[in-house]
């Protein structure tokens, strides 16, 4: 579903309206509606704090079901591996594991393309919203490495952790401790080492850092964080006392 008009629509006809099918629960629409707007005004200039959220948001409710949807048809495909189920279905489970997951790649595929392609190039002029996509283009390396194995899942991974690593050069040099866009990248950098690269240790010491250098920053200007980044800091706190019992269980065995 495309906009029609005899006009071109501008950035903020396109913002329009992906809040209004966000609102509606149209999320299909609401998609569509930020794909054109990056394809057709990214060439304006970089997209404001508000836009990149939207962006990103409109995103997350198409890719965050699915990756809810493999999660579960992934343990019941293990119950039936294990014998716990007829052993018949595993290929009808494996059929349909296979979609959603060919789901996940393609939706993937359309926004590392949107940031390879506008989003990043626009951004050359603000360090934090450069962060922002680079994050964005690490996450959904993430999601493909996810759902792949073999070479597919080494690629994505290499490709996820190439733009985790840039992102966070520019994040330590022209961002804050605690401002929520380099929180946000070393929140999901951490969950990046734990998940896919199964390195316990360096998503522990990754949102460890982060957590207690934002603290001290605050501490140092007697400044209360803002509700984006309490949110965070908590995440990455719940991530931290999680992985430190998963190490000392670990250890102890």
């Amino acid at each position: 579903m495309g906009m029609e008009s005899s006009t071109a629509a501008s950035r903020s006809d396109y913002i329009f309206m992906a809040v209004m099918a966000q609102q509606a629960a149209r999320y299909a629409d609401m998609r569509r509606f930020v794909q054109e707007m990056v394809l057709r005004t990214s060439s304006l200039g970089d997209f404001m704090p508000e836009e990149r959220k939207l962006i990103a948001l409109s995103y997350r409710h198409v890719i965050g079901p699915r990756r809810s949807s493999w999660r579960k048809v992934v343990s019941l495909f293990e119950e039936v591996q294990k014998g716990r189920r007829e052993e018949e279905c595993a290929v009808l489970i494996k059929g349909f594991l296979d979609g959603i997951e060919a789901g996940i790649a393609e939706v993937c595929a359309e926004v590392l393309s949107l940031l390879g392609s506008h989003l990043i190039p626009s951004s050359s002029s603000s360090s934090e919203s450069r962060v922002f996509f680079l994050k964005m283009k690490g996450d959904y390396h993430r999601y493909v490495a996810e759902v792949r194995v073999g070479e597919e899942r080494k690629e994505a991974s290499e490709s996820a952790m190439k733009a985790y690593k840039e992102a966070e050069e520019i994040a330590v040099l022209h961002l804050a401790p605690s401002n929520i866009t380099r929180l946000g990248l070393a929140l999901n950098f951490s969950v990046f080492y734990h998940d896919i690269l199964n390195s316990l240790e360096t998503a522990l010491l990754v949102a460890d850092q982060a957590f207690y250098e934002a603290i001290e920053e605050l501490e140092e200007l007697d400044k209360e964080p803002c509700k984006d980044a309490n949110i965070i800091l908590s995440l990455l706190q719940d991530n931290f006392n999680e992985w430190k019992f998963e190490d000392a269980r670990l250890h102890h065995v």
